[in-house]
């Protein structure tokens, strides 16, 4: 099973404006340095040097206690009266007297929070020591300043690599901190999953309230509501909402407490019942706790007084099989569908819709779409539009005329002008499988177009001539071939530029931007095609000039986290050739030119 997660990592692996904290970054692009030398990996079992922080956020390590904190603790020698004894519940008994465990991993087994990831270097993860001279600033700016959304598929793909990857913290940052940047950041890009399996490789004991929060959060996305229990377990005072005390009391009851769960459970019903919409909550948790053997505790979930969905709702609703009604479902918003995508509770035809999103944003990789239309084909054979899907899909494949393959694939990227790239993600190995040669000419470009969301540019090369220079097809192979060292003419653009029926030839700039970045076009030709287009590529940022400096040290990680700053938005509309040009120069240049050539030519794919 990890295995399988590691592979998946690696499989699927207007003007844009760059968020405010990288242009506030009080550092020279000078202070990024090259990666140091990888240096011994630490003994298998330190204890961790870093210490939990109270539920805000963490203060500074090393920093002496405030009077408050003072006051606090000599207060705390205070006996408590009867009645404030009566009113305590066992987790604060135990905290009291003493008996509050501190951890749930025994010593000898507790982990070092020095490099935290889950793809190690020989795994396909980032070098472990990239960033660990990198100023913290920087890594901080670039991993708050990016809000989740990437224009670009392989984008996401190459970042989603770079969070998992088996990191040492940056100069100034803790291993703890990062890992809760980290997870925040996979949390806003629907990556929940690797969110979780961040925050599990750093012992709950010494989870700041970033993690904590990234890490509930992340349990709450994948239905594992329970995996957040060692730390009600261990912070039964980390926070003091309604949903924290619902989760410990979820926890009480798989714990075997079912008496405290109940009775706190029926509290807090009592306390939301004169909130609107609320109630409902507290409900969700008592049908769930009930699976832990609460007794008659049987509720009724209605949600004729519910007006919107949380997080919580339609993660307990899902885990538990409970119907949500569709005036609530049409109204969600993209992070739902983000959620139900993983969501093996969900009936099929709830996550369809989730799992293209998915396979849109790189969320999913093809062969995951795939397994979920053969779900859908195993499951319904030809009825309903996923079986159907599911069925032209098989044909795409498996079909022994090449031509009905080409037509199978046809009908499933539908007649719209544009292709919906989803249904070029899920047509790409099938894609292929199509013989190249003249009789297939006319669908050359977006067969190639298909094959490249799977980064299968070797099959994708069989195609060079059947295309002709100028084509769209052509472009696509101009930038997503490797080893293409040959430099591209100014009369192939221009040939391109001829057949561009873009407004104002936006796809011809993008495919200039491209091969500059890939350095497939000599400087003269880039320096004329810049000033013809009004392309700006000379123009330079405080953001070009650290994702430059990257790129020119070989900082893959570094390169990868600005990459994210520089690509936010809901489409490629927002991206400029200038940010493309620095993206992909810096990527090749940093060791990433895999990575550079798929930006590039899915940058022309969906102009």
């Amino acid at each position: 099973m990890m295995l399988q997660r590691k592979a998946a990592l690696l499989a699927g692996t207007g003007l844009l404006v760059l968020a405010a904290p990288i242009a506030l970054v009080a550092a020279n692009p000078a202070a990024v340095v090259a990666p140091v030398a990888p240096a011994p990996a630490p003994s298998a079992a330190p204890a961790p040097a870093e210490t939990a922080a109270p539920a805000g956020e963490p203060a500074s390590e090393g920093a002496a206690p405030s009077e408050e904190q003072s006051s606090s603790s000599s207060g705390s020698n205070r006996l408590p009266t009867l009645e404030e004894l009566e009113a305590l519940d066992t987790d604060e008994l135990d905290e009291l007297f003493g008996l509050k465990p501190t951890y749930d991993i025994p010593s000898a087994q507790r982990r070092a929070t020095t490099r935290v990831g889950i793809l190690a270097e020989d795994e396909g993860g980032l070098p472990a020591t990239s960033l660990a001279r990198q100023p913290q600033s920087i890594v901080r700016a670039a991993l708050t300043g990016t809000q989740g959304r990437l224009v670009s598929r392989w984008g996401h793909i190459a970042l989603r690599r770079a969070l998992a990857s088996r990191l040492a913290a940056p100069e100034g940052m803790s291993g703890v901190e990062f890992a809760g940047l980290r997870a925040q950041l996979l949390n806003r890009m629907g990556e929940f999953g690797v969110a979780r399996a961040i925050a599990q490789d750093v012992d709950v004991d010494v989870w700041n309230a970033r993690l904590s929060n990234a890490a509930i959060d992340a349990y709450i996305a994948t239905g594992d509501i329970v995996g957040a229990c060692p730390l009600t377990m261990l912070r039964a005072g980390y926070r003091d909402d309604v949903e924290w005390q619902m989760l410990r009391s979820i926890c009480s009851a798989y714990a075997g407490e079912a008496a405290r769960a109940r009775n706190n459970l029926l509290r807090l019903r009592d306390r939301q019942s004169g909130e609107d919409g609320n109630v409902i909550d507290v409900l969700l948790a008592q049908r769930f706790a009930g699976a832990a053997g609460l007794g008659n505790s049987a509720v009724t979930i209605e949600w004729d007084d519910v007006d919107e969905l949380t997080p919580w709702r339609y993660g307990l609703a899902a885990a538990l099989g409970i119907d949500i009604p569709d005036r609530l479902i049409d109204d969600a918003g993209p992070y739902y569908q983000r959620v139900s995508a993983s969501l093996p509770a969900l009936p099929l035809s709830q996550r369809v819709e989730g799992v293209r999103r998915a396979a849109r944003e790189g969320i999913f990789s093809s062969s995951a779409l795939i397994d979920v239309y053969a779900q859908g084909y195993a499951a319904s054979r030809e009825e309903g539009p996923l079986g159907t899907d599911a069925a032209l899909l098989r044909a795409a494949y498996v079909d022994p005329d090449p031509a009905a393959r080409v037509t199978a694939i046809r009908t499933l990227w539908g007649d719209a002008e544009t292709i919906p790239y989803d249904r070029q993600v899920l047509t790409a190995y099938a894609a292929a499988r199509i013989p190249a040669n003249d009789g297939f000419a006319a669908d050359a470009g977006p067969l190639i177009a298909s094959m490249l969301t799977a980064g299968l540019d070797r099959d994708a090369a069989r195609w060079r001539e059947i295309v002709d220079e100028g084509d769209a097809g052509w472009g696509l192979l101009a930038v997503g071939l490797p080893g293409n060292s040959g430099q591209v003419s100014s009369g192939a653009i221009d040939s391109y530029r001829d057949n561009d029926q873009t407004t104002g030839t936006r796809r011809t700039r993008m495919l200039v931007a491209g091969l500059a970045g890939l350095g497939r076009i000599s400087d003269g030709t880039r320096n004329a095609w810049n000033r013809d287009l009004d392309l700006e590529l000379g123009r330079e940022t405080r953001w070009s000039a650290l994702i430059d400096r990257a790129g020119e040290v070989r900082n893959a990680a570094l390169v990868t986290m600005l990459m994210g700053v520089g690509m936010q938005g809901d489409d490629w509309s927002r991206m400029t050739p200038r940010h493309l040009y620095h993206i992909v120069s810096a990527l090749r240049r940093s060791g990433m030119e895999a990575e550079a050539r798929m930006i590039a030519a899915e940058a022309l794919a969906r102009t």
